[in-house]
Protein backbone atom coordinates (compact mmCIF):
# COMPACT_ATOMS: atom_id res chain seq x y z
CA UNK A 1 0.00 0.00 0.00
CA UNK A 2 3.00 2.30 0.36
CA UNK A 3 3.05 2.77 -3.43
CA UNK A 4 -0.66 3.57 -3.67
CA UNK A 5 -1.37 5.73 -6.73
CA UNK A 6 -2.94 9.12 -6.03
CA UNK A 7 -4.66 10.57 -9.06
CA UNK A 8 -3.90 14.11 -10.26
CA UNK A 9 -7.51 15.09 -9.53
CA UNK A 10 -7.14 14.09 -5.87
CA UNK A 11 -3.89 16.05 -5.62
CA UNK A 12 -5.57 19.07 -7.19
CA UNK A 13 -8.47 18.83 -4.75
CA UNK A 14 -6.02 18.70 -1.84
CA UNK A 15 -4.14 21.77 -3.06
CA UNK A 16 -7.38 23.70 -3.55
CA UNK A 17 -8.49 22.68 -0.07
CA UNK A 18 -5.28 23.94 1.51
CA UNK A 19 -5.42 27.22 -0.39
CA UNK A 20 -9.01 27.71 0.68
CA UNK A 21 -8.41 26.70 4.30
CA UNK A 22 -5.61 29.23 4.67
CA UNK A 23 -8.37 31.83 4.97
CA UNK A 24 -10.99 29.63 6.61
CA UNK A 25 -11.11 31.69 9.79
CA UNK A 26 -13.52 34.02 8.01
CA UNK A 27 -15.40 31.36 6.08
CA UNK A 28 -18.72 29.74 6.90
CA UNK A 29 -20.37 26.52 5.95
CA UNK A 30 -22.97 27.06 3.27
CA UNK A 31 -26.50 26.10 4.25
CA UNK A 32 -30.01 26.29 2.86
CA UNK A 33 -30.72 29.16 5.23
CA UNK A 34 -29.46 32.38 3.60
CA UNK A 35 -29.81 34.31 6.86
CA UNK A 36 -27.95 32.58 9.71
CA UNK A 37 -29.59 32.81 13.12
CA UNK A 38 -27.89 33.93 16.31
CA UNK A 39 -25.85 31.33 18.20
CA UNK A 40 -27.79 29.77 21.07
CA UNK A 41 -27.35 27.32 23.92
CA UNK A 42 -29.96 24.99 25.39
CA UNK A 43 -29.98 22.61 28.36
CA UNK A 44 -31.78 19.33 28.97
CA UNK A 45 -31.61 16.53 31.51
CA UNK A 46 -29.65 13.61 30.06
CA UNK A 47 -29.89 11.00 32.80
CA UNK A 48 -29.07 10.03 36.37
CA UNK A 49 -25.82 8.45 37.55
CA UNK A 50 -25.83 5.39 39.80
CA UNK A 51 -24.95 7.80 42.63
CA UNK A 52 -28.29 9.57 42.10
CA UNK A 53 -26.67 12.69 40.68
CA UNK A 54 -28.22 14.15 37.55
CA UNK A 55 -26.32 14.73 34.31
CA UNK A 56 -27.26 17.53 31.92
CA UNK A 57 -26.60 17.98 28.23
CA UNK A 58 -25.94 21.43 26.77
CA UNK A 59 -26.51 21.96 23.06
CA UNK A 60 -24.53 24.77 21.45
CA UNK A 61 -25.71 25.95 18.03
CA UNK A 62 -23.56 28.23 15.88
CA UNK A 63 -26.48 29.63 13.91
CA UNK A 64 -24.64 28.95 10.66
CA UNK A 65 -24.45 25.19 10.30
CA UNK A 66 -22.79 23.44 13.26
CA UNK A 67 -24.33 22.07 16.47
CA UNK A 68 -22.32 20.59 19.35
CA UNK A 69 -23.76 18.86 22.43
CA UNK A 70 -21.73 18.48 25.63
CA UNK A 71 -22.44 16.47 28.79
CA UNK A 72 -21.61 17.59 32.31
CA UNK A 73 -20.41 14.01 32.89
CA UNK A 74 -16.78 13.93 31.79
CA UNK A 75 -17.20 17.15 29.81
CA UNK A 76 -18.03 14.77 26.97
CA UNK A 77 -18.60 16.10 23.47
CA UNK A 78 -21.47 13.77 22.60
CA UNK A 79 -22.54 15.02 19.17
CA UNK A 80 -21.16 17.29 16.45
CA UNK A 81 -23.68 17.95 13.69
CA UNK A 82 -22.22 19.39 10.49
CA UNK A 83 -23.44 19.65 6.87
CA UNK A 84 -21.67 18.12 3.90
CA UNK A 85 -21.01 20.00 0.68
CA UNK A 86 -24.67 19.53 -0.34
CA UNK A 87 -26.04 20.66 3.02
CA UNK A 88 -26.88 17.16 4.33
CA UNK A 89 -26.36 17.00 8.10
CA UNK A 90 -24.50 14.17 9.85
CA UNK A 91 -23.19 13.57 13.35
CA UNK A 92 -19.40 13.20 13.05
CA UNK A 93 -18.61 12.27 16.70
CA UNK A 94 -18.65 8.67 17.92
CA UNK A 95 -20.59 8.10 21.13
CA UNK A 96 -23.79 6.92 22.79
CA UNK A 97 -27.47 7.85 22.96
CA UNK A 98 -27.84 7.44 26.72
CA UNK A 99 -25.94 7.85 29.98
CA UNK A 100 -25.37 4.23 31.16
CA UNK A 101 -22.66 3.35 28.61
CA UNK A 102 -20.89 6.64 29.39
CA UNK A 103 -20.94 5.84 33.12
CA UNK A 104 -19.57 2.38 32.32
CA UNK A 105 -16.03 2.07 31.03
CA UNK A 106 -15.73 3.22 27.41
CA UNK A 107 -12.93 4.36 25.04
CA UNK A 108 -13.01 7.95 26.39
CA UNK A 109 -15.54 8.97 23.70
CA UNK A 110 -15.49 12.79 23.65
CA UNK A 111 -14.12 13.02 27.20
CA UNK A 112 -11.87 15.50 28.95
CA UNK A 113 -8.72 13.53 29.78
CA UNK A 114 -6.79 14.48 32.95
CA UNK A 115 -5.16 15.07 35.31
CA UNK A 116 -2.63 13.74 32.87
CA UNK A 117 -3.73 12.88 29.35
CA UNK A 118 -1.94 10.00 27.65
CA UNK A 119 0.51 7.71 29.50
CA UNK A 120 2.87 7.85 32.47
CA UNK A 121 5.33 4.95 32.46
CA UNK A 122 4.68 2.31 35.11
CA UNK A 123 2.34 4.70 36.92
CA UNK A 124 5.06 6.42 38.89
CA UNK A 125 7.18 9.54 38.94
CA UNK A 126 9.46 11.61 41.15
CA UNK A 127 8.86 15.32 41.76
CA UNK A 128 10.81 17.67 44.04
CA UNK A 129 12.38 14.74 45.89
CA UNK A 130 9.16 12.80 46.52
CA UNK A 131 8.01 9.59 44.85
CA UNK A 132 4.43 9.18 43.68
CA UNK A 133 2.55 6.04 42.68
CA UNK A 134 -0.48 6.15 40.37
CA UNK A 135 -2.93 3.55 39.13
CA UNK A 136 -1.76 1.35 36.26
CA UNK A 137 -4.93 1.18 34.18
CA UNK A 138 -3.33 0.58 30.76
CA UNK A 139 -1.17 -2.52 31.00
CA UNK A 140 1.87 -1.52 33.08
CA UNK A 141 1.18 2.21 32.62
CA UNK A 142 -1.06 5.01 33.86
CA UNK A 143 -3.49 6.39 31.25
CA UNK A 144 -5.61 9.56 31.06
CA UNK A 145 -5.61 10.33 34.79
CA UNK A 146 -6.25 6.84 36.11
CA UNK A 147 -9.27 4.86 37.20
CA UNK A 148 -11.34 7.92 38.09
CA UNK A 149 -9.86 10.76 36.10
CA UNK A 150 -11.45 13.96 34.84
CA UNK A 151 -13.48 11.88 32.37
CA UNK A 152 -15.47 10.52 35.35
CA UNK A 153 -16.34 13.80 37.06
CA UNK A 154 -19.71 15.53 36.83
CA UNK A 155 -18.52 19.07 36.10
CA UNK A 156 -20.17 22.26 37.37
CA UNK A 157 -21.43 24.62 34.66
CA UNK A 158 -21.91 28.25 33.71
CA UNK A 159 -23.18 29.55 30.39
CA UNK A 160 -22.85 32.82 28.51
CA UNK A 161 -23.56 34.13 25.04
CA UNK A 162 -22.91 37.02 22.67
CA UNK A 163 -24.27 37.84 19.25
CA UNK A 164 -21.34 35.88 17.75
CA UNK A 165 -20.84 32.88 20.05
CA UNK A 166 -22.11 30.73 22.92
CA UNK A 167 -20.00 29.41 25.80
CA UNK A 168 -20.24 26.54 28.26
CA UNK A 169 -17.79 26.80 31.16
CA UNK A 170 -17.11 23.58 33.07
CA UNK A 171 -15.22 23.53 36.36
CA UNK A 172 -14.15 20.90 38.87
CA UNK A 173 -12.02 20.32 41.96
CA UNK A 174 -9.51 17.49 42.14
CA UNK A 175 -8.52 16.96 45.82
CA UNK A 176 -4.94 16.59 47.01
CA UNK A 177 -3.96 12.93 46.55
CA UNK A 178 -6.70 12.05 44.11
CA UNK A 179 -5.56 9.10 41.97
CA UNK A 180 -2.17 9.48 43.69
CA UNK A 181 -1.38 12.98 42.37
CA UNK A 182 0.00 15.67 44.69
CA UNK A 183 -1.84 18.92 45.32
CA UNK A 184 -5.37 20.17 45.01
CA UNK A 185 -6.21 21.22 41.45
CA UNK A 186 -9.01 23.57 40.43
CA UNK A 187 -9.59 23.13 36.72
CA UNK A 188 -11.91 24.65 34.17
CA UNK A 189 -12.63 23.86 30.53
CA UNK A 190 -14.40 26.47 28.42
CA UNK A 191 -16.18 25.37 25.23
CA UNK A 192 -17.04 28.26 22.88
CA UNK A 193 -18.88 27.71 19.59
CA UNK A 194 -18.78 30.69 17.23
CA UNK A 195 -20.90 31.82 14.33
CA UNK A 196 -17.86 31.00 12.15
CA UNK A 197 -18.31 27.29 13.03
CA UNK A 198 -15.23 27.04 15.23
CA UNK A 199 -15.26 25.19 18.53
CA UNK A 200 -12.64 26.66 20.85
CA UNK A 201 -11.58 24.79 23.99
CA UNK A 202 -9.74 26.76 26.68
CA UNK A 203 -8.12 24.74 29.47
CA UNK A 204 -7.20 26.46 32.74
CA UNK A 205 -6.04 25.21 36.14
CA UNK A 206 -4.28 26.14 39.36
CA UNK A 207 -2.67 23.80 41.90
CA UNK A 208 -1.87 24.00 45.61
CA UNK A 209 1.31 21.89 45.14
CA UNK A 210 3.57 21.12 42.23
CA UNK A 211 1.86 18.45 40.14
CA UNK A 212 1.97 17.08 36.58
CA UNK A 213 -0.92 18.35 34.48
CA UNK A 214 -1.83 17.67 30.87
CA UNK A 215 -5.39 18.17 29.62
CA UNK A 216 -6.99 17.29 26.29
CA UNK A 217 -10.26 16.31 24.66
CA UNK A 218 -10.68 12.77 23.34
CA UNK A 219 -13.35 13.09 20.64
CA UNK A 220 -13.38 10.40 17.95
CA UNK A 221 -14.19 11.92 14.55
CA UNK A 222 -15.56 10.31 11.42
CA UNK A 223 -16.20 13.14 8.98
CA UNK A 224 -18.39 10.93 6.80
CA UNK A 225 -20.69 10.34 9.79
CA UNK A 226 -20.22 8.44 13.03
CA UNK A 227 -21.99 5.39 11.57
CA UNK A 228 -20.25 5.41 8.19
CA UNK A 229 -17.50 2.79 8.64
CA UNK A 230 -13.74 3.26 8.69
CA UNK A 231 -11.80 6.50 8.31
CA UNK A 232 -9.05 4.92 6.21
CA UNK A 233 -9.98 6.98 3.11
CA UNK A 234 -9.93 10.27 5.04
CA UNK A 235 -7.19 12.62 3.89
CA UNK A 236 -4.92 13.94 6.65
CA UNK A 237 -2.22 16.55 7.08
CA UNK A 238 -0.17 16.81 10.29
CA UNK A 239 2.16 19.79 10.33
CA UNK A 240 5.06 18.12 12.12
CA UNK A 241 8.57 17.27 10.98
CA UNK A 242 9.10 14.71 13.75
CA UNK A 243 7.22 12.36 16.03
CA UNK A 244 7.89 10.46 19.26
CA UNK A 245 8.65 6.77 18.67
CA UNK A 246 7.31 4.46 21.38
CA UNK A 247 8.11 1.14 23.01
CA UNK A 248 5.85 -1.91 23.02
CA UNK A 249 3.67 -0.36 25.77
CA UNK A 250 3.31 2.96 23.87
CA UNK A 251 5.67 4.93 26.13
CA UNK A 252 7.92 7.35 24.20
CA UNK A 253 11.54 6.23 24.00
CA UNK A 254 12.73 9.82 24.51
CA UNK A 255 13.86 10.28 20.91
CA UNK A 256 12.42 12.64 18.33
CA UNK A 257 12.30 10.82 15.02
CA UNK A 258 12.02 12.67 11.66
CA UNK A 259 8.83 11.75 9.81
CA UNK A 260 10.53 11.95 6.40
CA UNK A 261 10.39 8.72 4.37
CA UNK A 262 8.25 7.00 7.01
CA UNK A 263 4.58 6.04 7.49
CA UNK A 264 4.40 9.01 9.90
CA UNK A 265 4.91 11.62 7.20
CA UNK A 266 1.62 13.50 6.86
CA UNK A 267 3.18 16.81 5.88
CA UNK A 268 1.46 16.43 2.52
CA UNK A 269 -2.14 15.18 2.26
CA UNK A 270 -2.37 11.41 2.43
CA UNK A 271 -5.09 8.86 3.12
CA UNK A 272 -4.99 7.63 6.72
CA UNK A 273 -5.10 4.03 5.55
CA UNK A 274 -2.42 4.36 2.88
CA UNK A 275 0.41 3.07 5.13
CA UNK A 276 -1.58 1.88 8.12
CA UNK A 277 -0.32 -1.70 7.86
CA UNK A 278 3.25 -0.47 8.35
CA UNK A 279 2.56 0.72 11.92
CA UNK A 280 1.08 -2.45 13.41
CA UNK A 281 -2.61 -2.09 14.22
CA UNK A 282 -2.54 1.67 13.69
CA UNK A 283 -1.35 5.08 14.82
CA UNK A 284 -1.18 6.07 18.49
CA UNK A 285 1.71 8.52 18.42
CA UNK A 286 2.51 12.06 19.46
CA UNK A 287 3.65 14.42 16.72
CA UNK A 288 6.03 17.25 17.63
CA UNK A 289 4.77 20.74 16.83
CA UNK A 290 6.64 24.03 17.17
CA UNK A 291 7.75 23.79 20.82
CA UNK A 292 9.00 27.37 20.85
CA UNK A 293 5.59 28.94 20.21
CA UNK A 294 2.82 29.51 22.75
CA UNK A 295 0.49 30.97 20.14
CA UNK A 296 -2.26 28.87 18.62
CA UNK A 297 -1.09 27.55 15.26
CA UNK A 298 -2.47 25.10 12.76
CA UNK A 299 -1.46 21.54 13.64
CA UNK A 300 -3.61 19.29 11.47
CA UNK A 301 -6.24 19.23 8.72
CA UNK A 302 -8.47 16.27 7.89
CA UNK A 303 -11.24 15.84 5.34
CA UNK A 304 -13.54 13.21 3.90
CA UNK A 305 -13.31 13.25 0.09
CA UNK A 306 -16.83 11.85 -0.35
CA UNK A 307 -18.86 14.24 1.82
CA UNK A 308 -16.48 17.19 1.69
CA UNK A 309 -16.63 17.68 5.45
CA UNK A 310 -13.35 19.00 6.79
CA UNK A 311 -11.70 19.81 10.09
CA UNK A 312 -8.73 21.97 11.00
CA UNK A 313 -7.10 21.73 14.44
CA UNK A 314 -5.12 24.58 15.98
CA UNK A 315 -3.40 24.51 19.37
CA UNK A 316 -0.99 26.16 21.79
CA UNK A 317 0.32 22.76 22.87
CA UNK A 318 3.72 21.31 21.84
CA UNK A 319 2.24 18.02 20.61
CA UNK A 320 -0.74 16.41 18.94
CA UNK A 321 -1.56 12.74 19.45
CA UNK A 322 -2.93 11.06 16.33
CA UNK A 323 -4.91 7.96 17.28
CA UNK A 324 -6.58 5.90 14.55
CA UNK A 325 -9.13 4.08 16.72
CA UNK A 326 -7.07 0.89 16.95
CA UNK A 327 -8.98 -0.67 19.83
CA UNK A 328 -12.51 -0.01 18.66
CA UNK A 329 -14.44 -3.12 17.66
CA UNK A 330 -17.74 -3.97 16.00
CA UNK A 331 -19.15 -5.43 19.23
CA UNK A 332 -19.45 -1.91 20.67
CA UNK A 333 -22.86 -0.42 19.84
CA UNK A 334 -22.97 3.34 19.53
CA UNK A 335 -25.56 5.97 18.69
CA UNK A 336 -28.54 4.71 16.73
CA UNK A 337 -27.31 1.14 17.08
CA UNK A 338 -24.22 1.89 14.97
CA UNK A 339 -21.29 -0.50 15.03
CA UNK A 340 -17.86 1.03 15.64
CA UNK A 341 -15.25 -1.32 14.13
CA UNK A 342 -11.51 -0.76 14.32
CA UNK A 343 -10.49 2.51 12.61
CA UNK A 344 -14.07 3.84 12.52
CA UNK A 345 -12.94 7.06 14.19
CA UNK A 346 -9.76 9.09 14.67
CA UNK A 347 -8.59 11.40 17.45
CA UNK A 348 -6.41 14.49 17.20
CA UNK A 349 -5.56 15.16 20.85
CA UNK A 350 -3.71 18.42 21.48
CA UNK A 351 -1.47 17.91 24.50
CA UNK A 352 1.91 17.96 26.18
CA UNK A 353 4.21 15.03 25.51
CA UNK A 354 3.32 11.60 26.97
CA UNK A 355 5.35 10.58 30.05
CA UNK A 356 6.89 14.09 30.15
CA UNK A 357 7.13 13.91 33.96
CA UNK A 358 9.70 11.09 33.58
CA UNK A 359 11.58 12.49 30.58
CA UNK A 360 13.62 15.65 31.32
CA UNK A 361 14.28 16.32 27.63
CA UNK A 362 10.55 16.84 27.01
CA UNK A 363 8.78 20.18 27.62
CA UNK A 364 7.86 20.42 31.30
CA UNK A 365 4.38 19.29 32.32
CA UNK A 366 4.66 20.46 35.95
CA UNK A 367 2.16 23.02 37.22
CA UNK A 368 3.45 24.92 40.25
CA UNK A 369 1.37 26.79 42.86
CA UNK A 370 2.33 30.26 41.63
CA UNK A 371 1.48 29.47 38.00
CA UNK A 372 -1.69 29.06 35.96
CA UNK A 373 -2.10 26.28 33.42
CA UNK A 374 -3.51 27.77 30.21
CA UNK A 375 -3.77 25.92 26.91
CA UNK A 376 -6.10 26.13 23.96
CA UNK A 377 -7.40 24.00 21.10
CA UNK A 378 -9.54 25.17 18.19
CA UNK A 379 -11.57 22.89 15.90
CA UNK A 380 -12.69 24.58 12.67
CA UNK A 381 -15.42 22.85 10.69
CA UNK A 382 -15.89 23.58 6.99
CA UNK A 383 -16.58 21.93 3.65
CA UNK A 384 -14.56 21.51 0.47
Amino acid sequence: MSNQFISPSVILMAVVSLMWCGGCVNQRIESDNPTPSNPRIEKRAFGVLSSGEGVDEYTLTSGSGVTVSILTWGGIIRTILTPDRTGAIADIALGYDSLPPYEARHPYFGSIAGRFANRIAKGKFSLDGSEYKLATNNGPNHLHGGINGFDRKNWRTETSSTSDSVTLLLSTLSPDGEEGYPGEVRASVRYTLSRENTLRIDYSARASKATPLNLTNHTYFNLAGHDYGTIEDHQLIIKADSYLPVDSTLIPTGARQPVASSPFDFREPRAIGSRLSEVGIGYDHNFVLDEGSKDARSAAIAWDPVSGRALEVLTTQPGIQFYSGNYLNERRTGKGGASYPRHSGFCLETQGFPDAINQPSFPSCVLRPNKEYKEMAIFRFFTR
